[in-house]
């Protein structure tokens, strides 16, 4: 089969290697759509973990059963399946609380070295996979690059249910790349007011076609200044900083109203993780922090669901397509900003 090895910073191989062998618990997948994620971006850029010499990345993956192995009865040959990367160990603190997200042994499809993802033609899911991973069936009525949006979609839905977000909120989302439409579009879906914060006018126009309440240009006007004046001076009741810049995360202590809530949902780069915050107004203003990572695997059934009863419209996410010989010029028009959600088809 053909598959897409990164080797190095900006670096990738598209060559034969072995078809995976087929696990005896679990099946064999041929990948039709695989997402190019922010982490992909960011491996791409940084390079490989020490000591690691390729690896095969991708983890918002959809594709269709090929082959079953023999232990497994409750997946058949032409199913079609949506796959999420993380892999839980089931037997820390955290799993047994239900608590998935925040295994202590996590590991991911396409991210963890031994585990290869999506950017290939085919890809083996073990039973420990099917067992304690983010697998599951895609609805008749959903195409497979829908399907595989799923997995970015179900970060965004887990941040929205740990703030509540409900009617009559005010959601300002820093950030305007896939993530930051997706968290527009589950705003609104849940009957709040989505105001975009975007850097350029080209990501303006981009982001126009999800319809948000307001788009403020952070390159033009003082971010806060411009919630605080939206919102009749009160401020806003959510503010989700879905990048990696730590300004946007002190802007968003200033731009809620008292009582409100900041969601970290973009990590910072690992070189540079801290941050300043006015502890005087969190406390004084009772403003919750909130760190959002991944989601409960019952979020990817709820974002496939969602998707299937078009209650998200997710499909203007997608901008570009690419072959599996075309993910040089994937991860470019991803990296450039020119477009939002790209896809490779394997």
């Amino acid at each position: 089969m053909k598959a897409a090895i990164q080797t190095g910073v900006r670096q990738f191989e598209v060559r034969e290697v072995p078809d995976p062998p087929l696990p005896e618990d679990g099946v064999l997948l041929k990948v039709t759509a695989c997402g190019v994620c922010g982490s992909d971006l960011r491996r791409w850029r940084e390079g490989l973990p020490p000591g690691v010499e390729g690896i095969i990345p991708g983890h918002e993956i959809a594709g269709e059963v090929i082959a079953v192995g023999p232990k497994v009865a409750s997946i058949a040959v032409g199913d079609r399946l949506a796959v999420g990367p993380d892999i839980h160990c089931g037997r820390c603190w955290y799993c047994r609380r239900g608590l998935f997200n925040l295994c202590d042994q996590t590991r991911f499809l396409g991210i963890t070295p031994g585990h290869p993802g999506g950017f290939a033609e085919k890809l083996a899911i073990s039973g420990e996979v099917l067992a304690n991973g983010v697998v599951h069936p895609i609805p008749n009525n959903l195409s497979d690059e829908i399907a595989a949006l799923a997995e970015p979609c179900s970060s965004v839905l887990a941040s929205h249910i740990k703030t509540n977000t409900s009617l009559n909120d005010v959601v300002v989302v820093i950030g305007a790349g896939p993530i930051g439409a997706l968290l527009t579009l589950t705003a609104k879906a849940r009957g709040a007011r989505a105001f975009i914060v975007v850097r350029n006018d080209r990501r303006r126009a981009l982001i126009a076609r999800f319809e948000p309440d307001a788009i403020i240009d952070s390159s033009r006007e003082d971010m806060v200044a411009r919630v605080r004046e939206l919102t009749h001076g009160l401020g806003a009741d959510i503010a989700i900083c879905a990048n990696p810049d730590a300004s946007t995360q002190e802007a968003a202590v200033q731009m809620v109203r008292k009582g409100g809530k900041v969601v970290l949902f973009g990590g910072l780069p690992k070189a540079n993780p801290m941050t300043t915050l006015d502890s005087n107004r969190i406390h004084y203003g009772e403003i919750e922090v909130i760190g959002a990572f991944s989601y409960h695997p019952t979020a990817h059934a709820m974002a496939l669901d969602l998707f299937a009863r078009k209650v998200i419209p997710v499909e203007t996410l997608i901008t570009h397509r690419f072959a599996l010989n075309e993910i040089d010029a994937a991860f470019a028009a991803a990296s450039s900003g020119e477009g939002l959600k790209v896809l490779i088809k394997p």
